[in-house]
């Protein structure tokens, strides 16, 4: 395997009021890679921030964290997307290895299971959360998954193919839903998480975990959709391979 990063790809970045942690997130974003901030309503000065160094600055009025990721989605041009939360909890450089598996065919949807660094890293009632939504999604899809975690990498075309229709917490689990439907080849790796910068807006408090636990349930809920043709993509091995 080449060691060289891969050239021509997009990292959608979601991002409410996250200056104290942009610095260090563009940082990390590999060379050669377009970081696409899609600021959701900063009223920190992200978006100044963010563009100064560098970045593009993408505008989502509405509030909603699937809103701001298919802001971006829409707004990348590169051949394959990546996802990353905006907090500095996660190192967006740890990409790389995910977009090889793409490129190369070896799967269609790579998805980070995070692994807490230090305490406070991931509070308890967002793990109990996540656990029991990794769970509702094996029954419902048979994908062997173990978190539902931000980052991620996929083709553009087929994602946007996919026809997301959630703007709340339950965007990246549609994804991985309608994937499956699709007949995507999923795998999922470990990634180091951090502590967050700043608080969470969807996990920080068990109000908030359970907002985001209702959303995807209503996601689970919805009739498996039919794949389009430009969704479809052929499955070698059925489950999440590590």
């Amino acid at each position: 395997m080449t060691s060289s990063v891969p050239e021509g790809v997009d990292v959608v970045l979601p991002c409410l009021n996250e200056a104290e942690a942009l610095p260090w997130v563009l940082d990390r974003i590999p060379p050669g890679w377009r970081a696409l901030v899609v600021d959701n309503g900063s009223t920190d000065g992200s978006a100044d921030i963010a563009r100064e160094l560098g970045a593009t600055v993408v505008h989502e009025a509405r509030r909603g964290f699937g809103a701001a990721c298919h802001a971006g989605l829409t707004a990348a041009t590169a051949e394959i997307v990546c996802f990353c939360d905006c907090d500095a909890s996660l190192d967006p450089a740890l990409l790389v290895p995910f977009v090889r598996e793409v490129q190369g065919g070896e799967a269609d949807l790579v998805l980070g299971r995070r692994r807490p660094q230090g305490r406070g890293a991931w509070p308890a009632h967002a793990r109990v959360g996540n656990r029991a939504l990794a769970l509702m999604v094996r029954r419902r899809t048979g994908l062997r998954l173990h978190d539902l975690g931000p980052l991620r990498a996929a083709r553009r075309e087929p994602l946007l193919a996919l026809d997301l229709a959630d703007r709340r917490s339950g965007y990246p689990l549609q994804m991985v839903v309608r994937a499956s439907d699709a007949g995507w080849r999923v795998t999922e790796h470990d990634v180091p998480y951090l502590p967050r910068s700043g608080a969470s807006k969807v996990t920080g408090t068990w109000r908030g975990t359970w907002q985001a636990v209702r959303d995807m349930s209503r996601v689970l809920a919805q009739t498996p959709a039919v794949p389009t043709a430009t969704a479809a993509r052929p499955r070698a091995t059925r489950g999440i391979r590590r």
